[in-house]
């Protein structure tokens, strides 16, 4: 944009049409969705040139620009990325439709009948970072939930996501949608952002999905509720009647399958009477997989080669080969421990024991509580909520992974006959 008001001028039409888009998707039938969805998933073969083609101008630019071999492999688009990109969009469809659903429904003693009934938010402003697959995830789950959608992207995408964006309003001209229901931002002026977030009279939600400064930032100046998580401190807690082989094959797995994800774990917890025999093959096996452990006195005597924890060790989100390890007493001490230092996104416990598992389960304060299973599986498809928009840690109006019932509110619809207040 050539200047602030021509920016600004160019996110408040924006807005102003999504708002008007939201209004009529609110009323459109779910197969109508659903052919938009399909249409999208065969335009992805159908434009596969043409996605490359736009994908090949975003690689140059960022090895240019000197982007980490990590940040261009998220990048790239393949044919096996535009192949999975459909068959989520597929998945999407499959789902019934959130929007008008009658979550409970009562006839009062006068007769009046009272249904509480699923509707769309409205309008979500979407911010993210460098995947282009998102960009068509994120719109499918907005629509699919009645939603209107402002996408916008990383500018190291800007030409595969500009690309992407067409095709999702062609589509949706070709369904018979309204066009603007998705809208790509087609600047990559950071300040557009701040534009939008300044627009609580047009766009109903905002959901930031990217690295921590940007989350901070964008709920510092958002003037409409944001959906969201900052960071992703999860742990792992070794009860003292945990299973060796359990214990040893979902540590490895929380922290080591995949490092710089959110539900990555960051932290073990330990009890002491596990420890003497648990302790030494878990370190070890961490070690073997390139984990540099960072742990207390009591840890480091049972492996005096790991580095001692230093006390903001149990606050950091490291994503990266770094964990915290920590040994208590009790399964109150580690339930404490874990809340005073958790970011409240992911907590494991390993046990047979029932009631430590439903105690931990009750008073462990996060999104979500795995009991014998890897903090890494908190994901909306696992969950069986299909593709998800992202994972919050707050307890307004959504927590744990959101697909496309976590975007749905409702209203009360009440029927009468000539029913009055006396």
């Amino acid at each position: 944009m050539s200047d602030t008001s021509e920016l600004a001028s160019y996110c408040l039409q924006t807005a102003e049409k999504a708002k008007a888009a939201s209004r009529l998707l609110a009323a459109v039938d779910g197969q109508k969705k659903n052919d938009w969805i399909a249409l999208c998933a065969k335009m992805l073969t159908d434009r596969r040139a043409e996605l490359l083609a736009a994908n090949a101008e975003d690689l140059k630019a960022a090895e240019s620009n000197g982007l980490s071999p990590a940040m261009i492999d998220r990048l790239r688009l393949t044919d096996k990325t535009l192949d999975s990109m459909a068959t989520a969009l597929s998945e999407i469809a499959s789902f019934p439709d959130p929007v008008g659903r009658i979550l409970t429904s009562s006839i009062r003693p006068s007769g009046l009948e009272v249904r509480k009934v699923s509707v769309p938010l409205g309008v979500v402003f979407f911010i993210y970072e460098s995947r282009p697959n998102v960009t068509t995830d994120a719109a499918a789950i907005c629509v699919k939930s009645g939603n209107a959608v402002i996408l916008r992207g990383g500018k190291e995408a800007i030409h595969s996501n500009l690309a992407l964006g067409k095709i999702l309003a062609d589509a949706a001209e070709q369904t018979g949608l309204p066009r603007d229901a998705v809208q790509l931002v087609s600047t990559t002026d950071r300040d557009a952002v701040d534009q939008f977030l300044s627009m609580p009279q047009y766009i109903d939600v905002t959901i930031p999905r990217g690295g921590e400064g940007l989350i901070r930032r964008v709920s510092d100046n958002a003037r409409m509720p944001v959906i969201k998580h900052f960071n992703g401190n999860c742990h792992v807690y070794i009860d003292r009647f945990a299973d060796e082989q359990t214990a040893l094959a979902v540590v490895v797995n929380s922290k080591c399958q995949r490092l710089g994800t959110c539900n990555t774990a960051e932290s073990l917890v330990i009890h002491s009477e596990a420890a003497p025999t648990l302790w030494p093959k878990i370190a070890a096996a961490l070690i073997e997989k390139g984990v540099e452990i960072r742990g207390d006195a009591r840890l480091r005597s049972l492996t005096p080669q790991i580095k001692p924890a230093e006390e903001d060790d149990y606050d950091r989100e490291y994503l990266a080969a770094i964990i915290s390890a920590k040994m208590v007493d009790s399964l109150d001490e580690a339930i404490d421990h874990i809340n005073n230092h958790s970011s409240h996104h992911t907590e494991a416990i390993i046990t047979r024991d029932l009631n430590a598992s439903r105690q931990f389960t009750t008073r462990i304060d996060s999104s979500a509580v795995m009991v014998n299973a890897s903090t890494r599986l908190n994901d909306g498809g696992v969950f069986g909520l299909g593709a998800e928009i992202g994972i919050s840690t707050d307890k307004f109006h959504a927590r744990g992974p959101c697909g496309i019932n976590e975007l749905t509110s409702y209203k009360y619809v009440v029927i009468g006959e000539a029913h009055l207040r006396q």
